[in-house]
């Protein structure tokens, strides 16, 4: 909650710096919004590489079907999360927000930055993205648990450089995008796009959670509104922490509350603490709506387009680290290289999905108590189910 309150500080400053402040100013504010972006340009495609690789080969071996059916329906919901979320918005976000950033409209032009570097990234994202399969299904099928331990490594220093540099420094950044709107005249209909996003992103997480347990409920035989009163202490706690991995121990006693068997939730919540991520991508796909409606170079995909997006963001969330904003983070490279997005649509889409992560990242957690319910109920047969 603080990173929130920091990046509405620095939401307002960049305002006032690009409205009010000395040239140079702005200038100073947007030379590191340069050189930051391409830091984390540069980083993206190393944290798919190590953070993929490390999640698959760290997943359990011998969990027979408990581990397939709870991976398919992690990755189900959130499949189908964000084409429902991509067909509301496309429909309801040009109508609603009115607001679209064509240069006819721009008052002013922003101001050049003093330096631009250009630090190329050492492979792509695709690249990155399959090599992480290589990697880390050979390690699980090989057993090479030096090789693990590299990767390992090497996720624990990408973390340790978002954990202590990337976040940390995102109000900064954020700062830079808005003193750049402000300069040019589009901030105040960027943030009447702000208000939309966030009240409709949050409405289909609630749709989403509804789903979710009314399918729980049918096969548990107990109320959805129930099960889902009984996973609100996890929503709050995720609202707070914006981590699904720290939310894990609440999540586990609400799962459990709801009749989970302890073993089944001890086993399904932590993977899907990583691996269900249908609130985020319901935010990063309404964010990305609103985007493209901003800019009017940005064409919006057609439903066609836009599946393989969501279908390979899916598997990209793997490596979302268990810190605010690590969804974003994880699907940057994506958003420029699927759907076009160019620096300074990425920077606003970082901003507009930093200011409500905690609300998808609650929708993730309090999903993750249905798919525990349900994978409870095909359970019995499976080992681990009889190891109590």
């Amino acid at each position: 909650m603080k990173l929130i309150l920091k990046l509405i500080a620095g939401i307002g400053l960049g305002i006032l710096i690009g409205l009010f402040a000395p040239v140079w100013i702005t200038q100073v504010l947007l030379t590191f919004k340069v050189l930051f972006g391409q830091l984390l340009f540069f980083t993206i495609p190393l944290l798919i590489l190590f953070f993929i690789t490390s999640g698959i080969a760290g997943l359990p071996r011998d969990s027979g079907r408990l581990l397939g059916g709870t991976l398919g329906m992690a990755y189900l919901s959130t499949i189908i999360a964000g084409v429902l979320a991509f067909l509301v918005t496309a429909a309801l976000i040009p109508m609603l927000s009115g607001a679209t950033l064509t240069a006819a409209e721009a008052s002013g032009t922003a101001p050049e930055p003093f330096i631009t570097l250009d630090i190329p990234p050492l492979f792509g994202i695709m690249s990155a993205l399959v090599a992480a399969f290589i990697f880390g299904l050979g390690i699980t099928a090989s057993r090479a648990d030096g090789l693990k331990t590299l990767f390992d490594e090497g996720r624990d220093v990408i973390k340790a450089l978002l954990v202590g540099v990337i976040i940390p420094l995102l109000p900064v950044y954020i700062a830079g995008v808005f003193a750049e709107l402000a300069a040019a005249g589009t901030v105040f209909a960027t943030l009447r796009m702000f208000g939309v996003v966030l009240a409709m992103s949050i409405a289909l997480h609630w749709a989403w959670i509804l789903v979710l347990f009314t399918l729980a409920g049918m096969r548990a035989g107990v109320s959805p509104l129930k099960l889902i009163g009984g996973m609100l202490p996890a929503y709050f706690t995720a609202l707070g922490t914006m981590s699904s991995a720290a939310t894990i121990p609440v999540t586990l006693q609400a799962a459990r509350s709801n009749g989970v068997r302890p073993d089944v939730a001890s086993f399904t919540v932590p993977l899907c603490a990583t691996t269900h991520l249908a609130g985020s991508t319901i935010t990063i796909v309404a964010c990305a709506v609103a985007v493209m409606v901003l800019h009017d170079a940005l064409a919006m995909p057609t439903l066609g387009a836009m599946i393989p997006f969501i279908l390979t963001l899916g598997v990209v969330m793997l490596a979302a680290p268990g810190v605010p904003g690590g969804a974003v983070m994880a699907a940057v490279g994506l958003l420029g290289s699927m759907l076009g997005f160019g620096e300074t649509a990425i920077a606003l889409m970082i901003a507009l999905y930093m200011a409500q992560d905690s609300f998808g990242t609650a929708c993730n957690v309090t999903g993750d108590g249905a798919i525990a319910l349900m994978i409870d109920s095909v359970a019995q047969v499976d080992p681990i189910a009889r190891e109590e």
